[in-house]
């Protein structure tokens, strides 16, 4: 195993037991609503899940989350903070 490889394992390896709770706090969150991996972190970050408002904190477990056929992308809207196009999520 790369040098990368073997740090993305140990990072990995200290959230694993958080990824089930994650994705079920991310479902709750979603409900019926459209919303970006940024309006997520915010939303987990205002209710005191995350430590910091970042969409790093939601933007692997959405992937996870799609791959599981829970989650799918339906479109996408500017972020305002970052001035991109980014993708909007709806739980399946």
């Amino acid at each position: 195993m790369n040098i990368t490889e073997t740090t993305r394992e140990k990072s990995y390896g200290k959230i694993r037991k958080n990824v089930g709770k994650r994705h079920l706090l991310i479902l709750k969150i979603l409900g019926e609503r459209q919303m970006t991996a940024m309006e997520l972190a915010k939303a987990m970050y205002d209710l005191g899940n995350i430590p910091r408002c970042e969409r790093n904190f939601a933007a692997p477990r959405l992937t996870e989350l799609q791959t599981l056929g829970l989650v799918k992308v339906v479109g996408k809207r500017k972020d305002e903070a970052t001035s991109r196009n980014v993708a909007v999520w709806v739980k399946v």
